[in-house]
């Protein structure tokens, strides 16, 4: 393959509500409902792969395509195939520890999470159709499969269900590329980069050897997931931030900001007040809250410091409290 060449692209991005695009009008208007026949994700992935068995290789005719697959689950409602549902007891799960022993809360984490877990094995089947079948008709060389998601799940860790919640359960998502062999200079491995959501798009476009707008804000990791060594210095940290509460059950009810260096350490904020301080590298269950210990105020102020530079540099507004180190 040429540099400069386009390749196929694949994003599988979960979780959201399935449009059919074939259904809408080009003004976007209009939209028709469309009733899948059956598992969400069985069915999406069955358009996707009737999809790829009409493209054909090297045919000058069927331009490279970029795809996009997203499903819902593993998501509430809390539903799954019966199957797979079989292969998961709630009683039998191992935990993790930062899972109060409630009864109510234990209850309702495994009840939850062994759905998840039946969501996520089918999922995990499905994305093996896909490539099974990119294989089938020869694209696989030629395709680069990006897996993500938004948002986590807390499943009853320190009490909590749900999203928009500042610890690791709710903020950790799957950032996977598959790169063909054709293409990567490396193989497998997992590296230690942040990536903020606006980082994204630059990636993929630079995977697909295609420049980026002069307006686009954001990181391209395409080098880092070729092997390469990056071309540019890569941000320090994350930025996270809560800026309106959904108000539903289990969740955060007041707005919050924070940074994850990539140093290990996490920092929270609420509207003037410290609220979460955490050294991942020891303490990767989030067990030990730092924030208003004055044993680490120094790498309070730093990682305050830090951001207040994001809020400003994205032109976000929220009152931090005042800090002295």
């Amino acid at each position: 393959m040429e540099s400069g060449t386009i390749i196929s692209h694949l994003l599988i991005y979960l979780p959201r509500l399935f449009i059919n695009s074939s259904l809408m009008e080009k003004n976007g208007d209009n939209v028709e409902h469309h009733r899948l026949p059956g598992y969400e994700t069985e069915c999406l992935t069955d358009y996707l792969l009737e999809f790829i068995r009409n493209k054909k290789k090297n045919d000058a005719t069927s331009p490279p395509f970029f795809a996009v697959l997203s499903v819902q689950p593993p998501h509430n409602p809390s539903e799954a195939p019966s199957e797979y549902m079989e292969r998961h007891t709630p009683d039998k799960l191992h935990m993790r520890p930062n899972v109060p022993d409630v009864p109510r809360i234990q209850e309702k984490a495994r009840k939850d999470l062994a759905v998840a877990y039946a969501q996520i094995e089918n999922l995990d089947w499905n994305i093996g159709r896909i490539r099974s079948t990119l294989e089938e008709v020869g694209l696989d060389e030629d395709t680069v499969i990006l897996f993500f998601s938004d948002h986590g799940d807390m499943h009853g860790s320190h009490g909590q269900f749900h999203k928009t919640s500042p610890w690791e359960e709710s903020l950790r998502i799957p950032f996977i590329v598959g790169e063909p062999s054709t293409l990567s200079n490396d193989t497998s491995k997992r590296v230690g980069y942040l990536i903020n959501h606006v980082d994204i798009a630059p990636t993929n476009l630079g995977l697909c050897n295609l420049g980026l707008p002069e307006w686009m804000r954001g990181y391209d990791y395409s080098d880092v997931c070729r092997g390469d060594i990056p071309t540019h210095t890569a941000p320090d940290s994350a930025f996270l931030q809560s800026v309106i509460p959904t108000m539903h059950d289990h969740s955060i009810d007041r707005p919050w900001r924070g940074v994850i260096t990539n140093d290990g350490w996490k920092y929270i904020a609420l509207e003037h007040q410290p609220w979460l301080l955490f050294n991942l590298n020891e303490d990767p269950f989030e067990l030990v809250n730092l924030a208003h210990n004055t044993a680490f105020k120094i790498e309070r102020k730093r990682l305050q410091d830090r951001l207040e530079r994001w809020i400003n540099e994205t032109g976000d507004t929220l009152a931090l409290p005042e800090i002295e180190q």
